[in-house]
This record gives structure tokens, C-alpha cells and sequence, in this order.
């Protein structure tokens, strides 16, 4: 039976304010403004309410209407822009501000890359608690066009009668925005959003099209460019269905897979074969892939950050080197050009059999080899299994790295009192790239202060121009420094140690960090 399209609740009516000044930006590009305080508020010695303007900047002179009202802040919307901002600029995109892919068009790029730098220092210090020795420039590439992968929703409903849309959701909504073109795909991509409309409509039931996902990579030859969408069906298709799939194919030059139940379905459908992958020509390394395979959605970028990750881990020839949440072996196979040898770990089964294929595929299976293992259950056995490496690239998703940076403290923690047998599992230096400052800076708090390292260094790279999202790499390297032991704290780590070595740390049971300064810290001699 089809879905019965949900009725958007009727919103609250605000009146129009008076003129503000903006005087800050959150990450989402939200203007920070605030109200003079009561004079109750302004007694207790309390600031006036926050309200969070959408398509207001910083030191601009507007008016807005309040769209959600709470106790200590309000959101609103933009209603008129007394004086702009010298870094506003004009959206490119003609649906911006409604679609919800991106929330920073209206914001200069030189701009954005100072925001999200600022953030990622702000979260470091105000999480973290540290400052990097070295800020590393932020990395920038292209502005427009970047974006090889995507997951297109599909609904056969909207505000135009049998109409079915083929987008993004709309700013913080399950309703797909009604557009036609997106400034950050490929133009080519771009301009498919219309027929897939049609394809979708041509088909015998649309509705159980729930989705499409994109993927742009390289064929057989350098240079080349192959598109893949991937189909998700809930029914089988008809035969008509199957000859309208293939005629659009045929008609747009892209490779159409299909899957019609779990991702283990997704297979070829027409041409039955072909070659999708990305390279990386510094290190001389082709990655085939599936649409479904997590890979970044900027293939310049990647490029940058594979390359400043390595320069930064200074990888040696005879070095032993762990790359943790190693996906389909982006960073493993270029770090086992020049490390002696590489071990991937991941959690997905079907990720470290993509990634063991790769490296076959670039005769590499001699130096880089993978596992599977959960890297959100940590125990200090873990590490020991994992075996004895000089350098660590850890690359994982937005949760972080939590019980993993946790089981190193527990190491440092036992040769506290006196137990050096793991000391040598202990990385000499560790890279982090991260796709959330936040995380990253609760384990790098947890790397600094209870583990031993250094934050030598951090910066941004602006993967996804034109969003919120902040991709950062920060450098730790192993400085010495231990708890210092002081005999209250031999006696409690003591008693903790049995269940730290044994028990693994879990994300879920460490949620939030919390440090103590009643013991210090020393180097250690």
C-alpha cells in the first residue's frame, strides 16, 4: 500500500523583530545573536537569550522571525538584512535554503575554511584542554562540482500532483527538496537529477524506489570517468521495468547496478561488467570499488590529504605501520610503498575483503595484509594481538576513536605501576584524520593527558566546501610523559588494572570524558 504523506504541522506565527547586530556563527551558519537581558536576568547577573538566526552572518544588521522557541535560546530565519556582511556572497545554487546539502553558499570560501578552522582549534581547547605545537595550513581544493558520491532519496509524493522527487532532504526534514540541479555534483550528474524523475515515473510502481546512490570514479583507462547509480528496488522488476533501465543507460552512458534487498544484493544489472575505481598517481595505486563501498566524495582532496597524511606519519622503510579503520585500503596500500609492512584493521568483513582484493590488485598482498576486528571494543590483549608497530594512521568515522585511544592509556596506567610489559605496543607517533572535531578532541584529551602524547600538530582540510562538515588530521607523537606514580594512585590503578588489560573500553561506557588533575603528570626519566 502506498505511504500516506504526513501532514507538515501548522507553525507557530511570530512577529517580525526589531533590528539586531549578528554577532557570531555557529557551524551550521547559524548568525549568533543575543537580547538585552531582563532586568530580573540583568540582577542575577544572567546574559539575554541566544537566538540562532538561519541566513544571518556575523556583523550584519537584521530582522527576524522566531521559527522555534525554547526557555534559554530561540531559532529564527532571516527576514530582512539591514547591512551585509563584507564576506557574504551570492548563493550559486538557485534551491539554497532549501535543500539541505549544503549551508554555507552565502558565506565567503575563504571565509569557511577560517570557520571551521576556528572550530576545530575551539574544540580542542575547550574539549581537549590542548593547544597544537603547530597549526598546519588548511588544505582547500575545488569549490563547486567536487562531490563523486551521494544518496539520492526517492518519494513519489510532493506538492505537485504525480510528481516524483529525486534530491536531497530539505534543511533538517525528512521532506525531499523539489530540485533540478546541484551546483557541487558533476555537471553531468547534475543534469540526470531531471530524468531520473522520468526513469522512476516510467516505472511499474514507483513507490518501491526508495532510493539511489551515486558513485564517479576512473575506468580501465587513466582519465576516463564512469558513473554508477545503484538502484534500490523492494519489488522485483518487470521485464518492461528492466528495458527502461537499460534504454536509460544506454541513453545517459552510465552504469546501472541494482540491488533489491541487503547491500550483499547489489550486483551489476546494465552493462553486466565493467570498471569503476579512483587512483592515487603519486603512489602509483588504483583502488577499484563499488558504489557501496565507503570511499571520499572529493577525489582531488583525497589525493592531498593520502599525501600530507604520509608526510606527516614520516613513515621509515623499515617501519611496521597499523592502519586502524582502514575502509578499502586508502591509506594502507600507499603506506606499504615505503613501510616494511602494513596491517589494515576494520570492522566491516566486506570492507577488509574489498581492501584485500585491492591490494592484490596493486601486487602489494607481500606487505599490506587486513583483519577484521570491532575498533569500538578495545582491550589492551587487542593492541598486544595486533602486534608490535612504530606508527599508527587511525581514520574513523564520526564516533571517533574513543575505546582505542583508551586502551593505550590503560597501557600507560600499568607501566605506571610498574608493569612495562606492553610498553612497547605503544605507537611512537599516530596520525588522526577526523570527520568530527569533536570526537577528535575528546580522544586527543584522552592521547594527551592520559597517555602520553604530544599534540604536535592539527589543521583542517576542506573536503565538503559549502557544508558543516569539518575533515581535520592531527599529529600525536609518544613524549615520555607518564601519570605520575604517586602511591594513592598505585594503589587504585593496581586494583584496576586485571579488569582495563582484560575487559575492552566501550565508546557507549566512555561517552564523556572525564579527566582529574589530582595526580599530574612528569616525564618521564
Amino acid at each position: 500500500m502506498p505511504r500516506r504523506p504526513r501532514a507538515r504541522a501548522a507553525p507557530e506565527i511570530h512577529a517580525v523583530s526589531d533590528p539586531i547586530v549578528v554577532e557570531g556563527l555557529d557551524l551550521d551558519a547559524q548568525g549568533i545573536a543575543r537580547l538585552a537581558p531582563t532586568e530580573e536576568a540583568a540582577a542575577r547577573g544572567e546574559s539575554g537569550k541566544v537566538i540562532f538566526i538561519r541566513g544571518a552572518l556575523p556583523t550584519e544588521v537584521v530582522r527576524y522571525q522566531i521559527t522555534r522557541d525554547k526557555s534559554r535560546f530561540s531559532k529564527a530565519k532571516v527576514i530582512d538584512i539591514l547591512k551585509e556582511a563584507v564576506f557574504r556572497a551570492k548563493p550559486a545554487c538557485e534551491y539554497f535554503g532549501v535543500c539541505g546539502g549544503c549551508t554555507m553558499q552565502h558565506l565567503d570560501i575563504r571565509a569557511q575554511i577560517a570557520i571551521k578552522q576556528r572550530v576545530l582549534e575551539d574544540d580542542l581547547l575547550h574539549i581537549g584542554q590542548l593547544r597544537p605545537q603547530e597549526v598546519l595550513r588548511p588544505m582547500a581544493g575545488p569549490t563547486w562540482h567536487y562531490r563523486h558520491r551521494a544518496r539520492f532519496s526517492v518519494v513519489n509524493r510532493s506538492i505537485k500532483k504525480g510528481t516524483v522527487l529525486v534530491g536531497f532532504h530539505e534543511h533538517q526534514s525528512a521532506y525531499v527538496a523539489d530540485m533540478l540541479s546541484c551546483q557541487i555534483l558533476p555537471k553531468h550528474v547534475s543534469d540526470l537529477l531531471e530524468p531520473m524523475r522520468g526513469l522512476i515515473m516510467s516505472l511499474s510502481d514507483p513507490s518501491r524506489v526508495p532510493q539511489i546512490e551515486l558513485a564517479v570514479g576512473e575506468g580501465e583507462q587513466i582519465g576516463s570517468q564512469v558513473t554508477a547509480l545503484a538502484i534500490r528496488h523492494l519489488e522485483p522488476l518487470t521485464d518492461a521495468d528492466q528495458a527502461a533501465i537499460r534504454a536509460f543507460a544506454d541513453q545517459h552512458g552510465v552504469w546501472i547496478w541494482l540491488q533489491p534487498s541487503g547491500l550483499q544484493s547489489l550486483a551489476p544489472f546494465h552493462p553486466p561488467t565493467g570498471r569503476l575505481c579512483y587512483r592515487l598517481p603519486e603512489f602509483g595505486i588504483e583502488m577499484p570499488f563499488k558504489p557501496a563501498d565507503f570511499t571520499q566524495v572529493n577525489h582531488l582532496m583525497n589525493r592531498s590529504l593520502v599525501s600530507r597524511a604520509l608526510r606527516l606519519l614520516e613513515v621509515q622503510a623499515d617501519d611496521r605501520v597499523l592502519d586502524l579503520f582502514c575502509g578499502i585500503g586508502n591509506f594502507s596500500l600507499p603506506l606499504a610503498r615505503t613501510a616494511s609492512s602494513v596491517l589494515g584493521i576494520e570492522g566491516l568483513a566486506s570492507l577488509v575483503e574489498r581492501a584485500t582484493e585491492n591490494a592484490v590488485h596493486n601486487q602489494l598482498s607481500h606487505k599490506a595484509r587486513f583483519m577484521q576486528s570491532d575498533l569500538f571494543e578495545v582491550s589492551i590483549d587487542t593492541i598486544v594481538s595486533w602486534g608490535k608497530a612504530e606508527r599508527w594512521l587511525i581514520d574513523p568515522p564520526r564516533e571517533g576513536a574513543m575505546a582505542i585511544c583508551q586502551a593505550l592509556a590503560n597501557i600507560v596506567q600499568a607501566s605506571a605501576v610498574g608493569q612495562h610489559e606492553w610498553d612497547a605496543f605503544l605507537p611512537k607517533r599516530i596520525v588522526y584524520v577526523s570527520c568530527n572535531p569533536k570526537t577528535l578532541a575528546r580522544d586527543a584529551a584522552i592521547l594527551a593527558h592520559q597517555a602520553g602524547y604530544q599534540l604536535r600538530s592539527a589543521g583542517i582540510i576542506n573536503m565538503f566546501p559549502h557544508t558543516s562538515h569539518v575533515e581535520s588530521i592531527a599529529v600525536f607523537e609518544l613524549t615520555g610523559q607518564r601519570i605520575l606514580n604517586t602511591p594513592a594512585l598505585k594503589k587504585d590503578l593496581t586494583a584496576a588494572l586485571a579488569w582495563a588489560q582484560k575487559t575492552p573500553a566501550k565508546a557507549s561506557d566512555l561517552s564523556e570524558l572525564k579527566m582529574t588533575k589530582a595526580y599530574g603528570t612528569k616525564s618521564k626519566a
